[in-house]
């Protein structure tokens, strides 16, 4: 392994270690000794790829910023049917936040502003829902008197509400619990000729979401972002069909 090769491993374990660190304390309570300790390195070797606390905690924002836009950027990429899309995307973001403490920490570092507002992720969510609605409504996807302002008020707020139960619970991310929501939610927005069609369990085969998400399985086992890319989880395609009128009588969902 080179010098450079080490010196990345080195600075990827650190910002895993300060995200474990920053989930479990809060940015002020946790301690520098304690991510190099948890990094397997020293202090000095902190230090070297940081100055302080406050480059670490931009550093975990930053990678959790970049997976989370590398999934705003698949909703928004292909031909196929807008709405599934959308479908998609919260699926995929659950797994990312289920997955991976880096993106937790991050996401909750940039909510509380703790080191600086320097880009603001809410609204980053914000720009792609109103955007792939915006898109669906284009395409002629909504039902008749649906608009995209309306509803993605609705989808933030849930999916908003979702994220912060599951700071507490990691099974507020897990599949069921977005399926639940969206059977609700899929009727009244899809038009008539999508009856049905969208899948409110996102389109990706069931057997890719991590064990940790399970609703039986409690807390997520996080894979390190160092052996994997930071948001590295294939996005499905295409629509899967399913009966979602019978099913929207389904409940099961606490929205904020």
């Amino acid at each position: 392994m080179t010098k450079q090769d080490r010196a990345v491993r080195t600075r990827l374990a650190l910002i895993r270690s300060a995200a474990a660190q920053f989930e479990a304390h809060g940015y002020v309570r946790a301690g520098l000794a304690r991510i190099s300790a948890g990094a397997g390195v020293s202090s000095g070797a902190l230090h070297f790829h940081f100055a302080d606390k406050a480059a670490v905690a931009e550093a975990v924002e930053a990678a959790a910023a970049r997976a989370l836009r590398e999934a705003a950027v698949r909703g928004h990429s292909g031909d196929g049917c807008a709405l599934q899309r959308l479908v998609d995307v919260t699926h995929h973001v659950a797994r990312l936040l289920c997955a991976d403490v880096v993106v937790r920490a991050g996401l909750r570092l940039n909510v509380e502003g703790a080191v600086g507002r320097v880009r603001d992720l809410r609204r980053e969510w914000r720009e792609c829902v109103q955007g792939l609605l915006a898109e669906a409504e284009r395409r002629g996807e909504l039902a008749a008197g649906v608009t995209p302002q309306r509803t993605s008020a609705v989808v933030l707020a849930a999916t908003t509400g979702i994220e912060v139960l599951a700071r507490e619970d990691h099974r507020w991310l897990a599949r069921p619990s977005l399926t639940d929501l969206w059977q609700l939610l899929l009727p009244c927005l899809v038009a008539p000729r999508l009856a049905g069609v969208v899948d409110p369990a996102g389109s990706e085969p069931a057997g890719d979401q991590p064990v940790g998400c399970q609703p039986a399985g409690g807390q997520s086992a996080d894979q390190p972002v160092g052996d994997r890319p930071v948001g590295s989880d294939p996005l499905g395609r295409g629509p899967v069909a399913r009966d979602g009128q019978a099913e929207a009588g389904r409940a099961g969902l606490a929205l904020r």
